[in-house]
């Protein structure tokens, strides 16, 4: 089994209960003894073995190793891969099969998060969710107002455009927004841009 690591409680003692987005699933599993396991921490790519509980508990999980990127040991890298890693638990707990779609979209963007700016793949990786979940608004109208957008727009979360008066937001520009949405492509925009939308994408999918 190959799965990231998408969220670890603690349970008892020094065990804990770990979820893992594989290609097919979201599940929780249980590890013994697993708070002394520097490889199960959050956004990790794993791969594991599994023993079924005979007593209806959380099925197992031994035998583990780590799928190894060259950026795993750059603090900064690596704080922006969990924070916006941590977004998948929450939004697809209830999920029960999956297209392989989410996993294969943090494989790709892993590959690629010390090659580029890993604000940027994040950002374009979440708009390729919301078109995959056709989630993402383009249209012309304030969300909470209804009235048609001005040339400087503010986003809520899930990148809804609204102006931003009514959602006490920062601004953007429209054109540049929907760029992003047509293209899923962060070229265009500035670094400023980058950190405002990428303070949105925080707030979840």
């Amino acid at each position: 089994m190959r799965g990231f690591v998408i969220n670890i409680r603690k349970a008892k003692n020094e065990d804990v209960i770990v979820t893992v987005l594989s290609s097919d699933s979201v599940k929780k599993y249980w590890r013994f003894f697993g708070t002394r396991h520097s490889i199960l921490r959050l956004g990790n790519l794993i791969d594991f073995n599994i023993d079924e509980s005979k007593k209806g508990f959380l099925p197992n999980m031994r035998s583990l190793s780590q799928v190894q990127f060259p950026w795993l040991f750059w603090e900064k890298h690596c704080l922006i891969w969990q924070k916006f890693i941590a977004l998948f638990e929450p939004h697809l707990k209830d999920s029960l099969d999956l297209d392989p779609f989410y996993f294969n979209i943090l494989l790709d963007i892993a590959q690629k998060w010390d090659k580029q700016n890993p604000k940027r793949l994040a950002i374009e990786a979440y708009i390729e969710i919301l078109k995959y979940e056709k989630r993402l608004h383009s249209t012309n109208f304030c969300y909470i107002c209804q009235t048609q957008l001005r040339e400087e727009i503010g986003l809520m979360r899930a990148f809804i455009p609204a102006h931003p008066q009514c959602i006490n937001s920062s601004t953007l520009n429209k054109r540049d927004i929907f760029r992003l949405f047509d293209t899923a492509s962060t070229i265009h925009l500035d670094d400023d841009s980058i950190s405002k939308i990428y303070e949105i994408l925080l707030k979840g999918l």
